[in-house]
């Protein structure tokens, strides 16, 4: 990538807090993030991460708080 641009093929991956990232498809993944199923471009996977996650909290937040949630 010396002019500028990125031929390099990326997938996107999740991990066990479903939050996701971007990552070469050409390198092993880091301990803890699994393959979503999704890979392309660069941007390609940026949007389909735009797409997809939306909301940000862990989800072990998310359970926290819908275990905390009491309806009226």
């Amino acid at each position: 990538m010396t002019d500028g641009t990125d031929d390099a093929v990326y997938r996107v991956v999740r991990n066990d807090e479903e939050q996701f990232s971007i990552w070469r498809a050409d390198r092993d993944l880091p301990t803890g993030w699994y393959a979503e199923g999704t890979s392309g471009s660069r941007q390609d996977c940026l949007d389909h991460i735009g797409q997809i996650w939306t909301d940000l909290r862990p989800a072990s937040l998310r359970r926290r708080m819908t275990a905390t949630h009491t309806p009226a």
